[in-house]
């Protein structure tokens, strides 16, 4: 089979604003970044002539391998499905982050015969949003150590600066750092570092915002520190809430671009969902549903991480209520969860496979707890065996599960027809969804009923520094906010160790941070870092620049 790249190249794009054309925008909202690329003002929501209140589709997975199970891939495939099938669609996805494109995991533009294009510019720079994020987060960081330096009116304590640096790379050299070395002119020293972009509370606000006023008091309520006093300091105290506007402006806007068979894609917005919440802009998702019959989203790595925050933070803010759940899985990621060695997955072994089906039933039953029936989806790889993926869906449908076999990677939308017609069985039998957790039960209750209902805790334990944590949430009367849990993607406990189904086990939170202006409190577990590092062999290494201008390595 051809590279993503090779394939890419053999498709003529159709021109953006016939994309645009395709979902009813008028030209006047078009803000286009070359023939390939364009941003929608986000004024096309206020178009009365276009009452289409679309249909959402939620993708999720089970707990991944560490190279992913393909949700984006399916996620683009079934797009191009209902396309195939003659429906009004538009896909709505998240931002590729440069620290994964530059490091393990890759690009973020599916693959195969489902991708989203053009690859090498959304996969490196895009429209410049992330840009525009890591230098908003970053003026709020000059400006508090200015205000410091130049008399520290407000009294900030510089040992109670909540507020860190943020780059969109991956370097686990400047996860802690001492700032203001080098003298009286440098500035005040203290401790620091930098958390990648992806994580940052202003790609949070810009994913949850709403519109200009929604932006503008979200910022002004970001907690940056504390003065002398123990009393909080926000961003409205530093008076630089309108240049933090104006840095956003562009990046409020959602991007359009089309996917290899000519489905429309808003792609706006890029938290990761080990730590930040993991979906896509609201402005996006409603857009998509604005402008089309069906609308398909993605929430980041296992539904026990992104989707269970889509819901209960993003869906609860949103006022959005999915009409389907498509639960992604793959046969190697069972093997893995059997107890197979990662390295061997590769190896046909139905003994594995049964084995690993107690993770893929506690992310059904997940699904189900938010009121929601899943369509169980099996991502194909050519690797995998007929009499592996004949187990799979006994399992699936032996519970009354539907369950469909999707070869999008190799057959693009045609691919994934079966998954397609299985959704619209799914909608059929929606029921509106309850969140796990109300907003006025503690944030200890809200831990334990996510830790306990989600991964299958037996218990929770605060270490000394989140009780601390606790206290001020309490002082700051925030308890009412949703809960963001930071937990690693590989295991359903907070032990990356730990795959399968764990049970009996113990989730450890050592923080509670607070992002009031995104609208929820981070809870950091386990080991859980903020600032990814790359790996030996980092994907950057297989970047090149041909002479002719084109860009290789990036998928």
């Amino acid at each position: 089979m051809l590279s993503d790249s090779e394939i890419a190249k053999q498709c003529q794009l159709k021109p953006i604003a016939e994309i645009a054309s395709q979902l009813e925008i008028d030209e006047k909202y078009l803000m286009p970044y070359g023939s390939d690329i364009t941003k929608i003002n986000i004024n096309a929501l206020k178009e009365t002539s276009k009452q289409t209140n679309g249909k959402l589709i939620l993708v999720s997975a089970t707990t991944p391998t560490p190279a992913g199970e393909g949700k984006t891939t399916t996620t683009i495939g079934l797009g191009q499905a209902f396309t195939q099938l003659g429906d009004s669609v538009c896909l709505a996805l998240r931002e590729p982050s440069l620290g994964p494109c530059l490091g393990m995991k890759g690009g973020a533009t599916g693959g195969g015969y489902s991708q989203v294009l053009p690859i090498d510019r959304i996969n490196l720079h895009f429209t410049g949003d992330f840009h525009a994020i890591t230098t908003t987060n970053n003026l709020i960081s000059a400006a508090i150590d200015n205000h410091v330096f130049h008399g520290n009116a407000l009294n900030i304590d510089p040992r109670q600066i909540v507020w860190r640096r943020v780059m969109d790379m991956n370097d686990r050299s400047l996860r802690k750092i001492v700032l203001g070395l080098g003298g009286k002119m440098q500035g005040v020293p203290r401790e620091g570092g930098f958390d990648i972009t992806a994580a940052s509370e202003i790609m949070a606000i810009l994913c949850l915002a709403t519109g200009f006023k929604d932006l503008e008091q979200r910022l002004n309520n970001t907690l940056v520190g504390y003065n002398y006093a123990g009393e909080p300091v926000f961003v409205k105290s530093l008076g630089i809430t309108g240049a933090l506007l104006a840095l956003l402006r562009d990046a409020l806007h959602p991007n359009l671009v089309q996917s290899l068979e000519g489905t429309p894609t808003f792609i706006h917005g890029g938290p990761f969902a080990n730590i930040a919440h993991g979906c896509n802009s609201v402005l996006a998702t409603k857009m998509a549903m604005h402008h089309a019959e069906w609308a398909i989203t993605e929430a980041g790595f296992g539904f026990d991480l992104g989707a269970e925050k889509f819901f209960d933070i993003k869906c609860r803010m949103a006022k959005l209520d999915p009409a389907a759940v498509v639960l992604v899985t793959t046969v190697r990621a069972l093997k893995m969860h059997g107890g197979m060695d990662k390295n061997h997955l590769t190896t046909v072994n139905t003994e594995f496979v049964k084995a690993g089906l107690e993770n893929l039933d506690k992310h059904i039953e997940n699904v189900q707890l938010f009121n929601k029936a899943p369509v169980v989806a099996l991502n194909r790889f050519g690797d995998d065996s007929d009499e592996e993926i004949a187990i799979i869906r006994q399992h699936v449908e032996a519970k009354g599960i539907l369950f469909a076999e999707s070869n999008h990677f190799a057959e693009g939308g045609k691919g994934a027809i079966e998954l397609a017609e299985k959704v619209k069985l799914a909608v059929e039998r929606s029921t509106p969804f309850k969140p796990l957790y109300e907003l006025e039960d503690s944030v200890i209750e809200k831990v334990k009923k996510v830790c306990r209902a989600m991964y299958g805790a037996k218990d929770v334990a605060f270490t000394k520094e989140a009780e601390k944590d606790l206290h001020h949430v309490e002082h700051l009367k925030l308890t009412h906010l949703p809960i963001c849990i930071a937990k690693a993607p590989s295991s359903l406990s907070d032990d990356p160790q730990l795959h399968g189904r764990p049970r009996d086990f113990q989730v450890t939170v050592r923080n509670i941070q607070v992002n009031a202006g995104a609208g929820f409190l981070v809870v950091l577990t386990g080991n859980i870092m903020r600032m990814p590092g790359l790996p030996k062999e980092p994907a950057a290494m297989k970047v090149k620049l041909l002479e002719n201008g084109e860009i290789t390595g990036v998928s």
